[in-house]
């Protein structure tokens, strides 16, 4: 159980107090701004009633000088405690409880491992999501992990703003993004044949999202540390409604809730162990070694997004089951399988498997390379796929040669689409 809300102070970083301190101490009157003694006399036959009005006039614009120096000083300090990260919270449980209605509130979201809620905390619109905890964890070890991950900031990443212990749940504390998950974009419920991605270079440019936020994730530059996301699938992905960029959710989620072990890392997990060990995954999306010991690694991240890229250029499911009327029975549907196939036939197999709805407006030779950096990652050896960092430098080179292929035909690259079904 979380402790109460004192125990956010002992965790408040006292630094930035001192910097403001250091900060405002280090301003100092300018040199050209002197007082009125300093002032020289204009005429040496000036009378002593003018001496006395110059005196005045140079005291004023002194003072008003110094008032517009500290008006500008208090700007500075405001603009500079604008820009600062905020600190992790500890929520206490009593506080998401009554944000959430004591979770009677209808749910954001909900799946066989966890529920969220969309409400709001100190007045913001924020989303609560709750998670079993696959290891207990003390409130310091939660307080160092929020310290590392809160730090974090990208483009692609949602962030994590605090957390919440109750029993053996956390509650995770998110900032809101409005917009649809990708899956949602590629299969509209309401209407099938409409996707807000219509065109081939907006799905790069959620592909080169989730790369470049995947490999920040995998070395997370100046935090020195790196971490492992454990849930990369296109229901954890939003589209950002105003911008139609790809913003990743649900980082931090497998290290707060004892998904992934450091100690993991420098031992294989015997079949035998996986008999009292609970496999969490989504199908179509689990890497072999995954399903076949449970052990969680960056490499199941390439994996996870080797899929997501095939479903972005198919706008198929990555699993599926079609009712065989041969046989009266239902037949297992891989999106792998059928992007193997399609790069086994050519240029001409990768353009008859492409999403139709972009109605053959896309560089083929660019979607074959796509889906052949997508089956790299899908290597069923993990010490085959490459790691994030060179899957973003294929990607880029790919995205770039999109964004020339649109020019040349005069197509545009930043347009904004509506989110509704037609």
């Amino acid at each position: 159980m979380c402790r109460s809300k004192k125990s956010t102070d002992a965790i408040q970083p006292t630094s930035s107090n001192s910097k403001r301190r250091s900060f405002s101490s280090s301003f100092q009157t300018p040199k050209s701004l002197k007082p009125a003694s300093s002032f020289s006399d204009p005429s040496p036959s000036t009378t002593s009633t003018t001496n006395d009005l110059a005196s005045s006039s140079s005291n004023f614009y002194f003072n008003s000088s110094s008032y517009s120096l500290s008006t500008q000083t208090s700007n500075t300090l405001s603009s500079l405690r604008a820009s600062l990260p905020e600190n992790p919270h500890i929520y206490d449980f009593s506080l998401i409880s009554s944000a959430t209605t004591n979770f009677l509130s209808k749910r954001f979201s909900s799946s066989s491992s966890s529920s969220s809620w969309l409400c709001h905390l100190h007045g913001q619109q924020v989303v609560i999501i709750r998670r079993k905890l696959r290891r207990s964890i003390e409130l310091d070890d939660l307080v160092h992990k929020l310290s590392v991950i809160c730090r974090s900031h990208h483009s692609s990443l949602i962030k994590l703003l605090g957390a919440s212990l109750s029993g053996n749940f956390v509650y995770l504390v998110y900032e809101y993004v409005k917009g649809p998950n990708l899956g949602d974009c590629l299969r509209n419920p309401k209407n099938p044949s409409f996707t807000p991605l219509s065109s081939w270079i907006s799905r790069m440019q959620i592909a080169i999202d989730i790369a470049h936020g995947l490999d920040y994730i995998h070395h997370c530059s100046g935090l020195e540390t790196s971490f492992t996301h454990n849930h990369i699938k296109v229901t954890s992905i939003i589209v950002a409604e105003d911008s139609l960029t790809a913003k990743i959710c649900h980082f931090g989620t497998a290290e707060i809730c004892g998904e992934v072990s450091k100690e993991e890392g420098s031992r294989s997990l015997g079949r035998t162990d996986s008999k009292v060990m609970k496999i969490e995954g989504t199908r179509g999306y689990m890497a072999p070694e995954l399903q076949f010991n449970g052990l969680v690694t960056q490499k199941c991240d390439v994996y996870a997004f080797g899929v997501v890229v095939l479903e972005l250029l198919s706008g198929e499911e990555a699993l599926k089951f079609m009712f065989d009327e041969g046989d009266g029975g239902y037949k297992r549907m891989s999106v792998i399988d059928t992007a193997r196939e399609a790069a086994a036939g050519g240029s001409g197999g990768v353009r008859r498997w492409v999403d139709r709805r972009l109605k053959d407006s896309f560089p083929v030779e660019v979607a074959e390379k796509m889906v052949l950096v997508a089956l790299e990652c899908l290597e069923e050896d993990p010490e085959r796929r490459p790691e994030m960092k060179k899957v973003v430098g294929k990607v880029s080179k790919l995205y770039l040669k999109s964004k020339n292929w649109a020019d040349n035909i005069g197509l545009p690259t930043d347009i904004s689409v509506s989110m509704a079904p037609r």
